[in-house]
């Protein structure tokens, strides 16, 4: 599917994909200090929309932390949503790998965004105080022969479905309930979202965490 986010329309084309040496050619100075850092602190970025590139790098970020110990890691989001799939393969890594981790939800945490966020066991689910969630079912452009298009429509319901059933089980909400509020797009504070059972903890600060 082409993309779990409905309110503003991200290209679909996936830019080619550099091999490791070509990429970090392009990489500056100041960028490769900051990832070592951030590496070091075993803490990877999931920022913009969400797209197979990000999803890519997301996870084999997750997968070298893993291989380097068994420390916790730390995930910030920040993203309004992207394509389904990409979003699975980062939920997914993230439940796949040994280490615990722990997510940190700012700015806005939106449709995949909010897949990837309840990744996470929700005690180690964390918001800053200005994050906004936003629930909805997937969409896609169905285009093609008629009997195409009636595929891609039952495509988009199992999906619709699927997400429920993870929504439902990470937040604790009757699947009843998720479905409802997913019918259309569910904005929720952090205050909200604790409340719902999808943010385990807003924090103002890093030593809030854990």
């Amino acid at each position: 599917m082409e993309f779990f986010q409905r309110m503003t329309d991200y290209p679909t084309k996936v830019p080619a994909r550099l091999d490791d040496e070509e990429d970090e050619k392009t990489k500056t100075p100041s960028s490769i200090q900051v990832d070592k850092h951030l590496f070091e602190a075993r803490t990877v970025l999931i920022t913009g929309p969400i797209n197979q590139e990000l999803a890519r790098d997301v996870c084999a970020r997750l997968m070298a932390l893993a291989q380097v110990s068994n420390d916790p890691i730390t995930v910030i989001v920040s993203s309004p949503g992207g394509h389904v799939e990409s979003g699975d393969m980062i939920h997914d890594t993230i439940k796949f790998i040994a280490p615990e981790v722990r997510i940190l939800g700012m700015g806005w945490v939106a449709s995949a965004g909010a897949l990837i966020y309840v990744a996470a066991a929700k005690e180690n689910r964390y918001c800053t105080p200005n994050t906004r969630f936003l629930l909805h079912q997937p969409s896609g452009g169905a285009g093609g022969m008629a009997t195409d298009i009636e595929i891609q429509a039952r495509e988009i319901i199992k999906m619709r479905d699927r997400l429920n059933k993870i929504f439902a089980t990470a937040t604790g909400q009757p699947i009843e309930r998720i479905e409802k509020d997913t019918d259309r797009d569910y904005w929720m504070s952090p205050e909200e979202g604790i409340a719902y059972g999808l943010v385990g903890k807003v924090v103002s600060n890093v030593s809030e965490m854990g």
